[in-house]
């Protein structure tokens, strides 16, 4: 299983935006995608927006990326870029 472990940088941490974009990604993987913060909470659907808000992320903190199968380097890489992106 594939993982990244990532640090949230959007003023807002993983709400609203970030977390809609996050899981439009999420939603084109053929593999079930989990998130986990990385000091309780989780693991949850990283296809779910309403999971991934129930989180409560918030900038600087980190969460753990995770997706298994063909592929999922590639769809794990895009998804830390967008979480790491502020």
């Amino acid at each position: 299983m594939g993982e990244r472990k990532v640090t949230v940088a959007a003023e807002v941490g993983l709400h609203a935006r970030p977390a809609a974009t996050f899981v439009q990604r999420a939603k084109l993987a053929p593999m079930d995608i989990t998130v986990t913060k990385s000091h309780g909470g989780g693991p949850v659907n990283g296809k779910s927006i309403l999971a991934i808000m129930a989180l409560d992320v918030r900038q600087g903190e980190s969460v753990v990326i995770s997706a298994e199968g063909e592929g999922s380097d590639e769809v794990l890489d895009e998804l830390a870029k967008i979480a790491s992106t502020p």
